[in-house]
C-alpha cells in the first residue's frame, strides 16, 4: 500500500521542512501538498525552491498537489475569494484557470503526478451551464497539466454538484484526455455513501483521500474516527490507487505522528485481508 499524507493537516500554518519532516515521520512514503497562500505561496520562486530542495534531500516523493481553491492572501487562512473552474462569469473563470496554471508549475521544480482540484465550491446547484464551464477552463488545463507530466483529478465534493456520479458522467461525454477522477471517502460518505461513491468512479479513479466523519459535517478524522464501514470500501478500493490521508487539525488534540502512523499500518492490514 502506498501510503501518502497531506498537508492539509497543517493548512492553517506555513508549510516549512519541519513540516515535511513531521509527515516522513507519520509514516508517509510520499506527500500531498495542499496550494493555499498562507500554507504554500506557489507562486512565490522562494518557496517553491525551500520545498523543492527538501525533496531533493529525502527519500519522499510529491505525488500529488490539491489545486487553490481560493485567492487566499492572509496567512493561516483557508477561506477568501474562490477559485472555480465553473464559474458563470467568464473573466473570474479565467483568473481561476490562470492561478491553477500557476500551481501546477510548482512541477518544473518538483515532479508530482496528480493535480486535484474541485469543479466548484460545495453550495453551488447541478447547473448544466457550470458544467459546460467546466469544461471550457479543462480543455486549457487538461493540455497545460500534460506537458509538464500531470494528470488532472477531479474531486467529489459535498452538495448537488461534484458527485461520484456526475463527475463519472462529465468525463464519459467529455472524453477529455488525460483527466481522471479523486475518490473523496468522507465527501462521499455525506452524500451517497462511500463504497457506492467508489463503485460509481470505478477504473476512472487515480487518488483518494481517505478521511472519515459521522455523517452529518466534512469532519476530517482519522479513518476509524467516525461512521464508514472501512472495510468494505478498502475492498472496493483498487489496489493500485494510493491511499492519502488528508487530515484535519482537531482542537484541543490534533493526530499525532503516531496516531497517523498507527492508522495507516490498520489501514494495510485491513487492505492485505480484504
Amino acid at each position: 500500500m502506498r501510503r501518502v499524507l497531506s498537508t492539509y493537516l497543517w493548512i492553517q500554518h506555513k508549510l516549512t521542512p519541519a513540516t515535511l519532516d513531521e509527515a516522513r515521520q507519520s509514516g508517509a512514503q510520499a506527500i500531498e501538498i495542499f496550494c493555499a497562500v498562507g500554507h504554500f505561496d506557489y507562486a512565490k520562486p522562494e518557496a517553491v525552491r525551500e520545498i523543492a530542495q527538501w525533496f531533493s534531500d529525502h527519500q519522499t516523493k510529491l505525488h500529488s498537489l490539491h489545486a487553490p481553491t481560493s485567492r487566499d492572501f492572509s496567512p493561516g487562512r483557508e477561506g477568501g475569494s474562490p477559485v472555480s473552474i465553473s464559474d458563470l462569469e467568464r473573466v473570474r473563470r479565467l483568473d481561476a484557470v490562470d492561478e491553477i496554471k500557476r500551481a501546477i508549475d510548482v512541477a518544473e521544480q518538483v515532479p508530482f503526478e496528480v493535480m486535484v482540484l474541485h469543479v466548484g465550491g460545495s453550495r453551488e446547484p447541478a447547473d448544466p451551464r457550470r458544467w459546460d464551464a467546466a469544461f471550457s477552463s479543462l480543455e486549457h488545463l487538461v493540455l497545460f497539466a500534460k506537458q509538464r507530466g500531470v494528470t488532472l483529478a477531479l474531486e467529489n465534493t459535498p452538495g448537488e454538484l461534484a458527485t461520484p456520479s456526475n463527475l463519472r458522467h462529465f468525463l464519459e461525454q467529455t472524453r477529455l484526455p488525460g483527466l481522471r477522477l479523486c475518490f473523496d471517502a468522507g465527501h462521499a460518505h455525506l452524500d451517497s455513501g462511500a463504497l457506492q461513491g467508489i463503485e460509481t468512479m470505478g477504473d476512472l479513479a487515480v487518488t483518494t483521500h481517505l478521511h472519515d466523519n459521522h455523517g452529518e459535517k466534512d469532519e476530517h478524522l482519522l479513518p476509524y474516527s467516525g461512521t464508514i464501514e472501512w472495510q468494505p470500501l478498502l475492498k472496493a478500493i483498487p489496489k493500485e490507487l494510493p491511499c492519502v490521508l488528508e487530515l484535519r487539525e482537531q482542537l484541543p488534540q490534533p493526530p499525532t505522528s503516531n496516531d497517523i502512523r498507527a492508522t495507516f499500518d490498520k489501514l494495510e492490514e485491513a487492505r492485505e485481508k480484504s
